[in-house]
């Protein structure tokens, strides 16, 4: 691929899923499914671009959840596979520094999308009432935090989670 393509300059982890149960009513498979898409695929996806794939003074910018910081009822797993994600980006970010590589994570709180859509609306007024900012985060405000730490601008940020949750603990 690199001799195609050249090096890889920035890397986003998006990818996820949630597999919503609680505790007690977890089976093995919800539980495994969840953290091997979540956090798995992200450390051997990295493994696998980490030496020569990456260029160096690239980004690597992983997507976690405040679910990941403060949890979430009935998402343990999902919670578990994020806060992995927290873990994963602050060890790994001082092992590349030498390259110039910076490694973060962006952790969205509430965001309005079709799938929070589907949460009943006295839940989702709640959340929009408990954050600073009294809205819902919106898909453009995640999309803004990724492209600033994939841009040069970001250099001084490394090992580092951005909330993007209008100050906010809810959802994921």
């Amino acid at each position: 691929m690199k001799k195609d393509f050249g090096a890889i300059d920035v890397v986003i982890h998006n990818a996820g899923v949630t597999r919503d149960k609680t505790l007690a009513r977890m089976t093995g498979e919800l539980w495994d499914s969840a953290i091997d898409i979540n956090l798995g695929a992200v450390v051997r996806i990295t493994d696998a671009l980490l030496p020569d794939l990456l260029k160096d003074g690239g980004r690597i910018v992983c997507l976690s959840s405040v679910a990941g910081i403060a949890g979430n009822v009935g998402q343990t797993n999902y919670s578990a596979s994020k806060a992995g994600i927290i873990g994963f980006v602050t060890a790994l970010a001082p092992k590349l520094a030498s390259r110039g590589i910076t490694v973060n994570a962006i952790a969205p709180g509430f965001i309005e999308t079709r799938l929070t859509a589907a949460i009943p609306f006295a839940i989702r007024e709640g959340g929009r009432r408990l954050a600073s900012l009294a809205q819902g985060g919106q898909p453009e405000d995640v999309g803004q935090a990724l492209t600033f730490l994939a841009m040069p601008a970001s250099q001084g940020v490394t090992g580092s989670v951005l909330r993007v949750c209008g100050g906010a603990f809810i959802g994921a």
